[in-house]
């Protein structure tokens, strides 16, 4: 049973964020790939477009998402499924740190969007 523990996880930081991997082919995941983020206040992450699916779950705080145009205020709780293709941007307009999870499938490319 493989099992990854919080000191395996590999920290990437970018735009502001910082994703903990967890799951994906170097931990023995042949399929999904999953990972925390956590949006510090004032971040304001550029869109991308997504190649594949992904589900965002958010665990604490609260997010300004704009998925293919449409904006939504999303808070603990909340679930926001990507879909393959779609472009997104996330902001935290918040005084306080978000916290997500996001699952997807293995082979995830994120192209940013041409900036105005």
């Amino acid at each position: 049973m493989p099992v990854i523990r919080s000191s395996d996880a590999v920290t990437h930081e970018i735009h502001g964020a910082r994703f903990v991997s967890y799951a994906a082919p170097r931990t023995g995941s042949k399929e999904l790939a999953a990972w925390r983020g956590e949006i510090p206040p004032g971040t304001r992450a550029p869109a991308h477009t997504v190649s594949r699916e992904e589900i965002l779950h958010v665990l604490v705080g609260e997010l300004v998402l704009t998925l293919d145009g449409r904006t939504e205020r999303v808070g603990t709780g909340d679930t926001v499924i990507v879909g393959a293709g779609s472009t997104l941007s996330v902001e935290n307009p918040t005084d306080h740190t978000a916290i997500t999870w996001v699952t997807t499938s293995v082979g995830l490319t994120a192209e940013l969007a041409d900036e105005p």
